[in-house]
């Protein structure tokens, strides 16, 4: 570890948590419905949008037509960015005539999107045109992360409300999520992205000649396209010399802000926010990076201010940043130490000339500080961009973001899914110190019955179920060996985080896996849609559950779920359940690798 690593990790966490107060306050006017200084600005295309959609803004709904709105919504955005690729060839912005994407990974990329996942088995600039970048990719990038800050909202109105058989609109809550927080948040951030050098342009793609012209070979192909074959059925090949190098461009940074802000993660380019075009500078990398935890963490601040109790709301705050920060320090110590490769005579020692540690996969500009803290972060949050490729870090590096997964996606978490899901742990919590007492649990008021410790249990449990099925699955079918580039230890770590970053939305990806093809298409875009869906209704029924209780008198024997003793609680039960659920999986994958490779002489 580095004196300049540790001030660059300290002063990623002072920032965001100082500014999770004033950016939670001002999404709490928004979801209440308060006066907002962008009304001037934004508050005849909200009553544009409602009138448009025959919505009456001031009738709420009860759980279920709350769900079936958020459902119907989906399912729509899902089609539409489906259709989009299947016809994109047809269709204009277009300079460098994309093809129509194939229907396996049409369907794959459409779930990723509105799941707000963003798993990607296919390269940005030489698959999508812009129009579907823009139109399919980037709305849905909007959308989706509105939808699940919506259901947030409507579980917290069920801590609030008492005796109500409604949780709020959902058109409106979508509405004005989008427009008044999403909208303004990346707007801003895409002018500063764009200081720094990330593209956008509707040009075609720039071409530079190369210095040094470069001879290789490629097949023969005739009049229509197709390889020319020679006797034994292989194809021909022929000398060609690279004298131009094509550069790909386009509208990148409108992308690239709402990908982060809305924890979306899908990369207009195929190495994501590795790519310098994505990602310039280091002031670019640090207000990115802020960007993929900023709503989501200022969202725990928001909560403690609609159930009135804004200690409640910095208690979840810190747990979820207890958890953080101890991986990340374990990330960050694996990655600059590079102590597995010791024993095979590299030197990982820090020094004026090298940064040290483990660089494999890292961009020189980021270095290892960074890229363990992007590793991170974007597996805390239901992110999935990348400033460096997880496969290339060490097993123990590697295991962080995986495991920050698998824990559901609750440490943060995606805007709105992250909250909802500590929230589930929360309500465990209680029910646990509970039974400890001989009490009845009871959460911010209400009493935690057995409804809403069975919906808890599904949300807790239906994430660890896809990731170990799909896993399995994947590691025993042919189709799913034959995409393995690693067929060992590895190997099995790349198709258990494949599942693992899909079933609970992430998107990021070990990348030594061939998942562009029929069997990963379809198999990740299943769990995709059950690892959003299976987990936001049960949420909206536990919603409408507390909204009509009663308040419950708080007395002697209440636990108190605002001070450090329950901080410690929640964590000890995330950590716990995460353990039990993916210990074995993991001693299979990363630490049986670890081992190994210590043992090497």
């Amino acid at each position: 570890m580095t004196a300049n690593g540790i001030f660059q990790l300290v002063l990623y966490v002072v920032v965001l948590v100082a500014l999770a107060k004033p950016l939670g306050a001002y999404m709490a006017r928004v979801y209440e419905g308060g006066r907002l200084a962008l009304d001037r600005v934004l508050g005849w295309l909200e009553r544009l949008i409602y009138r448009l959609g025959a919505v009456r803004p001031n009738e709420e709904m009860g759980w279920k037509a709350y769900a079936l709105a958020m459902l119907s919504f989906n399912l729509l955005g899902l089609l539409a960015v489906y259709l989009l690729q299947r016809v994109q060839g047809g269709l204009p912005f277009n300079p460098q005539g994309m093809a129509a994407v194939s229907p396996d990974s049409s369907f794959n990329t459409a779930v990723s999107f509105a799941t707000n996942t963003n798993w990607q088995g296919y390269g940005g600039e030489t698959t999508m045109s812009y129009l579907t970048q823009m139109l399919a990719l980037t709305v849905q990038n909007f959308v989706s992360a509105a939808s699940g800050m919506a259901t947030l909202v409507a579980l917290i109105r069920g801590f609030a409300r008492r005796s109500s058989e409604t949780i709020g609109n959902f058109w409106v809550d979508l509405t004005r999520g989008t427009l008044y927080i999403l909208l303004p948040l990346s707007f801003v951030l895409a002018l500063a992205l764009v200081s720094q050098g990330v593209v956008q342009t509707f040009d075609p793609f720039a071409k530079a000649t190369v210095i040094q012209p470069t001879q290789y070979e490629e097949p023969e192909t005739d009049k229509d396209g197709k390889p020319v074959l020679d006797e034994k059925g292989q194809p021909k090949m022929k000398k060609s010399t690279l004298t131009e190098q094509v550069i790909a461009v386009g509208p990148a940074a409108s992308q690239i802000a709402i990908k982060q802000l809305g924890t979306n993660g899908g990369g207009f380019f195929n190495v994501n926010s590795a790519h310098p075009f994505e990602n310039s500078t280091p002031l670019s990398n640090f207000l990115e990076l802020l960007s993929i935890l900023l709503i989501s963490a200022a969202l725990c601040y928001t909560f403690g201010v609609m159930v009135g109790d804004t200690r409640q709301g910095w208690t979840v705050l810190a747990a979820m940043t207890v958890i953080f920060v101890v991986l990340l320090g374990v990330c960050y110590v694996a990655e600059q130490n590079g102590a597995v490769f010791v024993k095979q005579g590299v030197d990982h020692t820090a020094g004026a000339l090298q940064s040290g540690g483990n660089m494999e996969g890292k961009e020189i500009r980021f270095g290892i500080a960074n890229s363990a803290l992007w590793a991170t972060a974007t597996t805390s949050a239901s992110n999935g961009s990348v400033n460096a490729m997880h496969d290339s870090f060490t097993p123990l590096g590697g295991l962080v973001p995986m495991w920050l997964m698998q824990l559901g996606e609750v440490v943060y978490g995606g805007v709105g899914s992250g909250l909802y899901g500590m929230l589930m742990f929360a309500i465990v919590a209680v029910f646990v110190a509970g039974l400890m007492v001989g009490r009845t649990p009871e959460y911010l008021g209400k009493k935690i019955e057995a409804y809403e410790m069975k919906m808890s249990s599904l949300v807790i449990l239906i994430t660890p179920a896809l990731v170990l099925i799909g896993t399995s699955i994947g590691v025993v079918a042919a189709a799913g060996k034959a995409g393995m580039a690693n067929p060992s230890i590895h190997g099995f770590s790349e198709v258990l985080y494949a599942f693992s970053s899909a079933s609970n939305n992430n998107g990021s990806a070990f990348a030594g896996l061939s998942a562009n093809t029929p069997f990963y298409n379809t198999a990740l875009g299943l769990v995709m849609l059950f690892g959003r869906y299976w987990l936001a209704v049960p949420v909206l029924a536990i919603a409408g559950s507390l909204a009509r209780k009663k308040i419950v008198p708080s007395g002697p024997g209440t636990l108190a779920t605002c001070t450090p003793l329950f901080v410690v609680l929640l964590v000890g039960v995330v950590i716990l359940v995460g353990a039990l659920t993916f210990v074995p999986a993991l001693a299979l994958g990363p630490i049986v690798e670890h081992l190994t490779l210590i043992a090497v002489k």
